[in-house]
């Protein structure tokens, strides 16, 4: 069961439903699972099969139905296809329809201009968003200004529409501190109204899940594997003696950024972010009918 001094919510990283039922079997609980379309072209059901564009994205439909009806009170992130030439106008379409799957869901959407420009529509609509493949601050920066509905500004806006979604582990792999940039994306938010949560993805290990936890992260998200190796270990939460071992991973420095600036003045380039987008649809289009 959920450990009585956990803040954090808890989602799992999985597009397969038999993943959903395997870590609320473990945990006790989910509070939530986040899918794209790598993790779709990981399910079982999609081995060695091709799909019409039609069929495929009537397999995800069911596959994030099947998932929200095993946490009906959690949130459930699908993907949009987009691709470096994918407009904010494609990207609003599908969103529009995914939002209308299940009751439950966050469109997620890249943080690039085109990703910023539908996420901005989107939450004008009532939709919630999760913006994906963030790897800076001045990513998140812009993430804030772009959801931000101005007629809520002075009372601020309740928390659960807006998700920004920066991904540890890539940064890790290329030699920086992927976790530097979850604590600088807190400490910045701090100056803002509360209505983007942190999640933090990319999670490859259990380290990465203790510190998120003990960053104060508002949800993180991992495989079912890392889940396991917590259950081992009695679902630890970090103590006060909790060191995160860092090793030679290079430090990402704070960046004094104004979150009242218009949020197209922000430099969201970011190779990460591109290559993260070409992957996602190299996945997704492996999966299609040639």
């Amino acid at each position: 069961m959920r450990p009585k001094d956990l803040q954090t919510k808890i989602f799992l990283d999985s597009g397969d439903p038999n993943e959903t039922r395997e870590a609320i079997k473990l945990l006790g609980f989910l509070d939530g699972q986040t899918t794209n379309p790598s993790l779709i072209s990981k399910n079982p059901e999609t081995a060695g099969k091709k799909f019409p564009k039609k069929e495929l994205l009537e397999f995800y439909r069911q596959v994030v139905q099947e998932v929200s009806n095993l946490i009906p009170q959690g949130s459930v992130s699908v993907e949009v296809y987009a691709d470096k030439n994918t407009t904010a106008e494609e990207m609003l379409e599908q969103g529009r329809e995914m939002f209308s799957w299940i009751p439950n869901a966050h469109i997620k959407y890249p943080t690039t201009a085109a990703g910023l420009n539908a996420a901005h529509q989107s939450v004008q609509e009532g939709m919630r968003v999760n913006m994906t493949l963030c790897f800076s601050q001045q990513q998140a920066a812009a993430v804030y200004g772009a959801t931000l509905r101005l007629a809520d500004a002075r009372s601020g806006q309740a928390k659960g529409q807006v998700f920004v979604s920066p991904f540890i582990g890539r940064l890790d792999d290329r030699g920086e501190n992927g976790m530097d940039l979850i604590a600088n994306i807190i400490r910045m938010y701090q100056n803002g109204d509360g209505h983007v949560e942190v999640l933090t993805a990319s999670v490859r290990s259990l380290d990465h899940l203790i510190y998120a936890i003990h960053l104060g992260t508002d949800i993180v998200t991992a495989p079912l594997k890392v889940f396991m190796e917590w259950g081992e270990k009695g679902l630890l939460l970090p103590g006060g003696n909790f060191i995160y071992t860092v090793g030679k991973l290079k430090p990402i420095p704070y960046e004094e950024l104004d979150l009242d600036k218009d949020w197209s003045a922000f430099d969201i380039s970011h190779e990460l972010t591109a290559a993260g987008i070409d992957r996602f649809a190299s996945d997704w289009n492996s999966l299609l009918e040639a």
